[in-house]
């Protein structure tokens, strides 16, 4: 299953079928990481955690690397209804 979810969202980053909230862009800008950073952490990375939630949906934590391959990054994402990837919040890693 999680296979087939790390797909999914995959093709939507590659699609550039998300959408970023405005704390998403906050904390990436805080924790000085890029555009790049973020994609290409979700496309490398593995989804870690799930969080079901009635209210908001289905919740998924990708980690993986900025572009550097180093600096390690973590992703919060839904999927809207409208079958677009919503990044919620970016983090390094700590």
């Amino acid at each position: 299953m999680l296979r087939r979810v790390i797909e999914r969202i995959r093709n939507a980053i590659r699609n550039g079928n998300y959408d970023m909230t405005h704390h998403a862009v906050e904390e990436m800008a805080e924790d000085k990481l890029g555009i790049f950073d973020v994609e290409f952490a979700i496309l490398n990375g593995q989804v870690t955690k799930v969080q079901r939630d009635t209210l908001s949906g289905t919740k998924y934590i990708i980690e993986g690397v900025g572009i550097n391959y180093t600096t390690p990054v973590g992703v919060v994402g839904r999927f809207k209804e409208t079958g677009t990837f919503l990044i919620i919040t970016v983090y390094e890693i700590t």
